[in-house]
């Protein structure tokens, strides 16, 4: 029995997915990840798509081991491959135990040569990632980052195909279809500040200040979203224009014409592009304050290995000696 969920998953995912090609499932147990299998099993059943899932254990729970084996159960029911992770030294760090999680994703779909990486972040998690964001400074890129896809190389993105679901319908989907959810007590942490945000603070907000709450930062992220891009794109074609021709420089009388933010943008793709670096906030503001200033003073900044100076009209960036 297909539902409207079916319906609208398989739209999206068939836009998302190229057919003859590989993807790695991330589960977890719970029922955004049960949701994201059982479609798949039965939208993309006997197709030309490959499937094939991961689970990491972070040992968080003295059963680990119980919800590991339920989760090798299920999929084995449904003939799907599954490697599972285990952490030997657990990390109680929310921020940390998701640098390891992704790296593991990304390293395993290289290795096996997998095309997607398939997540179940819902419609939900785009709001509460954006507070979390917000809380910890976050710039555009950051309180926009969460999008159905997410290229991390040429041959590998990451897809989050239930974007487009709120909680309320996967938990729906999960009862009509008497998914084996498994209850993780770690969700219900409040020390764990996403489980604040979901359990308290959220709840508030709708309650005292919008019903609303979630379709009113969607609206706000979707335009946040769509002005990211044309700064993007007028950064990327100025840094086009503005770099040398030969020498690893960018020319400041052009920089000089533009916006600070454009400038921003500019000077983190050149550093990124030539030297793989991101650069602290105080380096950028410097470099950006040397960029500004109408002057001839050869003014010098030290950013780890590098050396940045102001000379001749050009910004150029020399290894030390």
């Amino acid at each position: 029995m297909h539902t409207f969920l079916h319906k609208r998953f398989q739209k999206d995912a068939i836009k998302l997915l190229k057919k003859n090609t590989g993807s790695l499932i991330a589960i977890s147990g719970g029922q955004d990840s049960l949701c994201l299998i059982k479609l798949i099993n039965d939208c993309f059943k006997n197709k030309r798509y490959y499937f094939e899932a991961i689970y990491i254990d972070h040992q968080w729970q003295k059963d680990s081991y119980k919800h590991t084996k339920h989760i090798a159960n299920i999929l084995n029911k449904i003939f799907m491959p599954i490697t599972i992770y285990q952490i030997k030294e657990p990390v109680f760090s929310e921020e940390k135990a998701r640098e390891i999680r992704y790296k593991i994703l990304i390293q395993h779909a290289l290795k096996k040569h997998l095309r997607y990486i398939l997540t179940g972040h819902n419609d939900n998690d785009k709001t509460e990632t954006f507070i979390q964001n917000l809380i910890r400074g976050s710039s555009l890129d950051g309180i926009t980052g969460l999008n159905n896809k997410k290229k991390i190389t040429h041959k590998l993105s990451i897809i989050r195909p239930l974007l487009n679901f709120n909680r309320e319908e996967i938990r729906w989907f999960c009862r009509k279809f008497c998914l084996p959810i498994w209850s993780d007590a770690s969700n219900y942490n409040y020390k764990i500040q996403r489980n604040r945000l979901r359990y308290e603070l959220i709840p508030y907000l709708q309650h005292y200040f919008n019903p609303k709450f979630h379709e009113a930062i969607n609206s706000f992220l979707y335009l946040c979203k769509i002005n990211n891009e044309y700064i993007k794109e007028n950064s990327i074609k100025l840094y086009m224009k503005s770099q040398h021709s030969r020498l690893i420089s960018l020319n400041l009388i052009i920089l000089q014409k533009q916006h600070s933010s454009l400038q921003s943008r500019i000077i983190q793709i050149y550093f990124y592009y030539h030297f793989n670096k991101s650069i602290t906030k105080k380096c950028l503001k410097d470099i950006i304050t040397i960029i500004n200033k109408k002057t001839k003073i050869n003014k010098i900044i030290y950013l780890d290995n590098l050396i940045i100076q102001k000379k001749h009209g050009w910004l150029y960036t020399n290894f030390r000696t």
